[in-house]
C-alpha cells in the first residue's frame, strides 16, 4: 500500500530562473514517492482571474495557493499541491496552479507559451479559466493547441500523417474544462435557454460559407474540438461585492453569493467524479514517479529550445521503466538461481534446466514491469544479460566442480602419497600393490556424491600428474625383482655346489673309511698274528699298537683338516657373493636417494605452481568483482543522470 502524502501547503514545482524553466528537486522527490495513479488537474488563464481560488477549493482548503488582492500577480511558474483524492482512495489528486498569462511585468510571451504547454502536457484535466464570456481572443489563445498538435502526435512515421484524431491520440489528451468567471450574460440562444456546455459548443462551432475570412475563423475552433474530445463548461457569478474580494480567503460561504457557492461546488464535484488518472499511450496509467519523469522530460526539452512531443516523453519514460524492469528481472533470476542451484551440479543438463526455469520467471517479471517495449529491445537486452548470467553460472559450476574434485582427490589419495614418500612401494612387487591401491581409491572417489561435470577430467588430470611416480615405482620394482632373481640364482647355485661338495666329501670319506677299515682289518690280523707270536713278538706288538694309535690320531687330524678346508672354501665363496650383493644394494640406495630428491623437487615445483594458480585465481575473482561493482555504479549513475538530468541543467 502506498504511503499517504502529507503536503500541508503547495510547493513550487517549476520556476523560471534567468529565462529558463527549472524543476524543483523537493517537489520531484514528493512525486517520486507516490506509487498510486495520479489525477492531474492544471489550471491556465489570464492573471488575476481567480485561478488559485478554484484550486484551493479543489484541495478542500480556503487557503493554500496564493490569492493576491493587488494588481501584482502572486503565482510564479507552476505550483503543485498533492492531496488524497476525495472520491478515489487508490488515487492521488495533483493540483497544478500556473502563473497567470499576459502579465505585463514579464514582457515575454515565450514564458506564457511554455507555462501553457507544460500545464497541457502534464494534466489529465485541463481547466481553461477566462473572464466574463467566450470571445475570439480566448479561442485564439487556446489555439496554441493547434501549434502543439504536430508535437503531440504519438507516431512520427510519414505513413501515419493525417490521423491526429486516432484513438491513441485521444486517449492521451486531457479533458477540457472551460470556466467563465464573473459571468454576466444570460444563457439564451434564439430565444431559448441553453446550458453552459451548449454555450461552449456553440462558441466552438465553425461557420459555413465561402467568405475568405472563414478559414481563419474556423481553424482554431476545429483544432480545439479535435484536440479536446471531452469538453465541459462552468459559469461563475461574481462571488461577492467587489470591495470584499480582497478578503476572499477569509470569507465564509455565508458571506458569499449562494449561487457562486453552488457553482463552485458543482465544479468541484465534476472534477472529483469525472477527472481520470493521467494516461499515456497504450492505456498506461501515470503514477508519481512517472509524472516526475514527464516533468523532467518536458522541462529539459523546453530548456533546450524544443517544445516536447508526447512520443519523446513516452520513450524517455519507457527507457527508465524498462531499465528498471530489466534490473528487477535480473535480480529475480539471480535470487532464484542462488536459491535453487547447488554448485557443482551433477550434470550440465541439471544446470540448464534450472536456468531455463529461472529465465522464464525473469521474463515474466520483466513483462509485468515493462513499459511500451514495442521493438522488444529491452527484452532482447534482458535475454543477452541472461545469456551472460548463464555463461557465468556455467563457469562457476566448472570451477566449483574442479575445486570439489581437487579437494576430494587430495583427501582420498593423501594416504597413498604418504606411503609413496615413505617408500612402502619401493620393493619388488610394489608396482602391482600401487596399482591395486590406486584402483581402490578410484572406486572410493567415484562413490562420492556431487562432484560435478569435471569429475572424470579432474581424476584423469590427477592420475596423469602421478604418472612419473607410478613409472618410478615400476622401474624400482623391475630393478629389485631382477636383483632378487639374480640372488635366487646365486643361492641355488651355491646350494647345488654345496650338495655336490657334500657328495664328493661323502665319497672321499667313504673311500677313506674303506681304506681305514681295510687297514684296521690288516692291523687286527697282524694283532692276532702277534698274539699268536706274543711271546716272541711282544716288542713288535707294542709297536703295532702304538702305530695303530698314531694312525687313529692321524686319521682324526686329517678328517678335521679336510673339514676345515671345506668350510674355509664355502666361507670364501659366500663372502664373495655377499660382497657383490652389498655393492649392488649400495648402488640401488644411491639411485633411490637420487629419485627421492627428484620427486621432492617436482613436488615443490607443483606446490609453487598451485600457489601461483590460486593467487592468480583470487586476483581474477577480485578484479571481476571490482568490475561488476563499477558496472553497477555506472548503471546507477546513468539512471540518476537520466532521471535528474533536467534538474542539473
Amino acid at each position: 500500500m502506498s504511503p499517504v502524502i502529507h503536503m500541508p501547503e503547495p510547493l513550487c514545482l517549476i520556476k523560471n530562473a534567468n529565462g529558463r524553466l527549472v524543476a524543483n528537486p523537493k517537489a520531484l522527490a514528493i512525486l517520486s514517492a507516490i506509487m498510486q495513479p495520479v489525477v492531474v488537474v492544471a489550471i491556465v488563464g489570464l492573471c488575476r482571474t481567480g485561478k488559485s481560488y478554484l484550486m484551493n477549493r479543489l484541495a478542500g482548503k480556503s487557503k493554500g495557493f496564493s490569492i493576491g488582492s493587488t494588481v501584482q500577480p502572486h503565482t510564479k511558474g507552476i505550483w503543485m499541491w498533492c492531496v488524497p483524492h476525495p472520491k478515489k482512495s487508490d488515487h492521488t489528486l495533483v493540483l497544478l496552479d500556473t502563473e497567470g498569462l499576459g502579465d505585463i511585468e514579464k514582457g515575454d510571451k515565450k514564458n506564457d507559451t511554455q507555462i501553457f504547454v507544460l500545464a497541457l502536457l502534464l494534466s489529465s484535466t485541463f481547466v481553461y479559466n477566462t473572464m466574463n464570456k467566450i470571445d475570439q481572443r480566448d479561442i485564439d489563445l487556446l489555439h496554441y493547441v493547434t501549434e502543439l498538435s504536430g508535437l503531440l502526435r504519438t507516431v512520427s512515421s510519414p505513413d501515419l500523417d493525417g490521423i491526429e484524431d486516432a484513438a491513441d491520440f485521444v486517449s492521451i489528451c486531457p479533458d477540457l474544462v472551460w470556466t467563465l468567471r464573473d459571468f454576466y450574460l444570460d444563457l439564451e440562444a434564439h430565444g431559448q435557454l441553453i446550458t453552459a456546455d451548449e454555450y461552449l459548443e456553440n462558441s466552438l462551432r465553425p461557420k459555413q460559407g465561402t467568405d475568405q475570412g472563414l478559414p481563419n475563423f474556423n481553424l482554431p475552433r476545429l483544432c480545439v474540438q479535435k484536440s479536446f474530445p471531452v469538453k465541459k463548461c462552468f459559469t461563475f457569478y461574481l462571488p461577492t461585492l467587489r470591495k470584499k474580494l480582497a478578503q476572499l480567503e477569509t470569507l465564509h460561504d455565508d458571506d458569499l453569493d449562494p449561487e457562486f457557492v453552488q457553482q463552485v461546488a458543482d465544479f468541484c464535484s465534476y472534477i472529483f467524479s469525472h477527472s481520470n488518472a493521467k494516461t499515456l499511450l497504450g492505456g498506461i496509467k501515470v503514477n508519481g514517479s512517472r509524472l516526475e519523469t514527464l516533468v523532467l522530460t518536458y522541462v529539459n526539452a523546453i530548456s533546450s529550445g524544443d517544445l516536447p512531443c508526447m512520443e519523446d516523453a513516452v520513450l524517455a519514460l519507457a527507457e527508465i521503466e524498462n531499465l528498471a524492469a530489466v534490473q528487477k528481472a535480473i535480480a529475480h533470476y539471480d535470487q532464484q538461481m542462488f536459491q535453487k542451484v547447488q554448485l557443482p551440479t551433477e550434470t550440465l543438463q541439471e544446470l540448464q534446466d534450472l536456468h531455463r526455469a529461472s529465465e522464464r520467471e525473469a521474463i515474466e517479471v520483466f513483462m509485468k514491469n515493462s513499459f511500451k517495449d514495442v521493438d522488444q529491445s529491452f527484452q532482447k537486452k534482458l535475454e543477452t544479460l541472461l545469456e551472460a548470467r548463464q555463461e557465468d553460472f556455467h563457469k562457476r559450476n566448472l570451477e566449483a566442480s574442479l575445486d570439489r574434485c581437487s579437494a576430494l582427490l587430495q583427501d582420498i589419495f593423501h594416504p597413498l602419497e604418504g606411503d609413496v614418500k615413505r617408500g612402502i612401494y619401493s620393493k619388488a612387487g610394489g608396482h602391482r600393490l600401487y596399482v591395486q591401491k590406486t584402483e581402490e581409491l578410484k572406486a572410493k572417489y567415484y562413490q562420492e556424491p556431487r562432484k560435478g561435470i569435471q569429475a572424470e577430467e579432474a581424476l584423469q588430470k590427477y592420475l596423469q600428474s602421478k604418472e612419473s611416480v607410478r613409472d618410478r615405482i615400476l622401474q624400482t620394482d623391475l630393478a629389485l625383482t631382477e636383483r632378487e632373481k639374480e640372488m635366487e640364482e646365486a643361492r641355488v647355485k651355491a646350494e647345488v655346489l654345496k650338495a655336490e661338495e657334500q657328495r664328493m666329501w661323502v665319497a672321499v670319506l667313504r673311500q677313506y673309511q674303506q681304506m681305514m677299515e681295510q687297514r684296521e682289518r690288516l692291523l687286527q690280523e697282524q694283532v692276532r698274528q702277534m698274539e699268536r707270536n706274543r711271546m716272541f713278538q711282544h716288542p713288535l706288538q707294542k709297536r703295532a699298537l702304538d702305530l695303530r694309535h698314531h694312525c687313529q690320531i692321524l686319521w682324526k687330524i686329517t678328517e678335521k683338516l679336510e673339514f676345515c678346508m671345506k668350510i674355509n672354501e664355502f666361507l670364501r665363496v659366500a663372502e664373495k657373493t655377499f660382497a657383490e650383493e652389498k655393492a649392488k644394494r649400495e648402488s640401488s640406495e644411491k639411485e633411490k636417494k637420487l629419485h627421492e630428491q627428484k620427486v621432492k623437487k617436482l613436488l615443490k615445483k607443483c606446490e609453487n605452481l598451485t600457489r601461483a594458480f590460486m593467487e592468480f585465481k583470487a586476483k581474477m575473482t577480485e578484479e571481476i568483482r571490482v568490475r561488476e561493482s563499477l558496472l553497477k555504479e555506472m548503471n546507477e549513475r546513468i539512471k540518476r543522470l537520466k532521471a535528474f538530468g533536467g534538474a542539473t541543467v
